[in-house]
């Protein structure tokens, strides 16, 4: 195991949660930036226009796609990542990421190609989600090993902080684009923020590839009892845990129906509002969770995970409710306070400790195989929620519900799911770092899982 002077390691977890808020910031604004133009541009570009209302659900669908590939990158970069090392995932899905958004702006359009066209944008929306699937799992992996005990919650909410950054800058590089003329809009002017991406393989190469492997990583080398097979381990005896995260992971729903459905559904013809103005609302909404992601993870490592998860996953809810409501009434200032409030803060408190909350219920051996694989599983249900919506509000409905109150409804069943399993867990704000995932052996000594 490398040696480090006490400097060193007091200033290391400040080090690995720039890496991770950084590195989240840069490959989320890839991520989202995709949400953005499935909304509001692909169904006229990529998807048969005659039909507006099934290429509208074809575009949100290819959104959800990369949800469904998330699962099987999570499989494949959890298994690296607990096998070789946390550092090796952070900077390959950064690279990943990059590319594939890159070639996103760069693809023909089905004017252009034909059917070939969606097919191609599919395929790299699927290469999005794989680089997707490691990306934060690896880095709330290395965050957290690198903490303190008594500040586990706080360090690890860089990761999400740096994903709400993300979004702010992919909003704020559609802001423009959506005011540009129609034609100009759908010919080159989404492109542009696609094309930005080739910063973030750059940038991620350079932020990650100077910062140093865990020490709880490292020693497991140096002790030779790094998994050879860490899934093997995780499915014997963490089984329980995987599943507890995949349904606390659906809160993830809250996030998008905000962002993509509801962005959508505000700017359809059925309702009307102005692109740009809409877009404005994520930007404040992200803005303010930036402030209160940070404070809700300090709240987190003095009363404990569960009571701060539950605070988002019982009131979002209640709070897309109020939201979708106050689009349907078209007032602007409504729907900016409300859209603040139910992103910016009250859905912040789930969102801003699960880092912290999911890798507790691991050991090193499998945290980061166990954080992906439960959360991706979780993460893919949520971003069908969006195709799911679609469906809900058509003519038809979807399973008994109906309309923008029928969205809510469902949004508010994922959630009570989320909720119940956080009830199951185990307090683990202030075991130390070393007992984390053990379970107690019959003479009360703990031992590894």
């Amino acid at each position: 195991m490398t040696d480090r002077s006490p400097g060193d390691q007091q200033g290391t977890p400040r080090k690995a949660a720039l890496a991770a808020w950084i590195g989240s910031a840069l490959e989320y604004y890839d991520f989202f930036i995709y949400g953005s133009a499935a909304a509001l541009i692909f169904s006229k570009v990529f998807f048969d226009e005659s039909d507006p209302a099934t290429a509208t659900l074809q575009s949100l669908a290819s959104f959800g796609v990369a949800y469904a590939a998330r699962p099987v990158g999570a499989f494949i970069l959890g298994h690296v990542g607990d096998r070789f090392g946390r550092k090796k995932i952070m900077v390959f899905t950064l690279v990943l990421m990059g590319v594939s958004t890159f070639l996103i702006g760069c693809l023909p359009t089905r004017d252009q190609i034909g059917g070939l066209a969606p097919a191609l944008l599919v395929f790299l929306r699927v290469l999005q989600g794989l680089s997707a699937a490691g990306e934060q799992a690896s880095a709330n992996s290395m965050t957290l090993e690198h903490s303190p005990a008594d500040r586990r919650g706080y360090y690890t909410s860089f990761t999400l902080n740096g994903t709400q950054f993300g979004q702010i800058l992919a909003t704020f590089a559609f802001i423009p684009v959506a005011a540009l003329p129609e034609e100009q809009l759908l010919s080159w002017g989404w492109r542009v923020p696609f094309w930005l991406s080739v910063a973030v393989a750059v940038a991620g190469w350079i932020i990650r590839r100077k910062l140093d492997e865990t020490p709880a990583f490292e020693r497991e080398v140096a002790e030779g009892t790094v998994p050879k097979m860490p899934l093997s381990l995780l499915f014997r005896d963490h089984w329980a845990s995987v599943l507890r995260v995949v349904c606390a992971a659906l809160i993830a729903t809250v996030s998008t129906i905000f962002t993509v459905w509801a962005l959508n559904y505000a700017t359809s013809d059925a309702i009307g509002l102005d692109k740009a103005t809409m877009l404005w609302v994520g930007v404040a909404a992200n803005g303010v969770a930036l402030v209160t992601i940070p404070l809700w993870a300090r709240l987190s490592d003095r009363i404990g995970r569960r009571p701060v998860f539950l605070i988002g996953a019982v009131g979002s809810p209640i709070m897309i409710f109020v939201y979708l409501a106050a689009i349907n009434s078209k007032s602007y200032p409504l729907i900016f306070l409300v859209g603040i409030l139910t992103l910016g803060v009250v859905y912040s408190a789930s969102n801003g400790i699960w880092p912290s909350l999911y890798g507790e219920m691991f050991t090193t051996k499998v945290r980061l195989s166990g954080m992906a694989i439960g959360t991706q599983i979780g993460f893919a249900i949520a971003g069908f929620a969006v195709a799911s919506a679609a469906g809900i509000v058509s003519p038809s409905g979807w399973l008994g519900l109906q309309g923008w109150t029928g969205v809510a409804i469902f949004t508010g069943i994922l959630c009570a799911i989320s909720a119940i399993a956080v009830l199951t867990a185990k307090e683990t704000a202030h075991v130390p770092t070393e007992e984390l995932g053990r379970k107690p052996a019959g003479d009360g000594v703990s031992t590894p899982a």
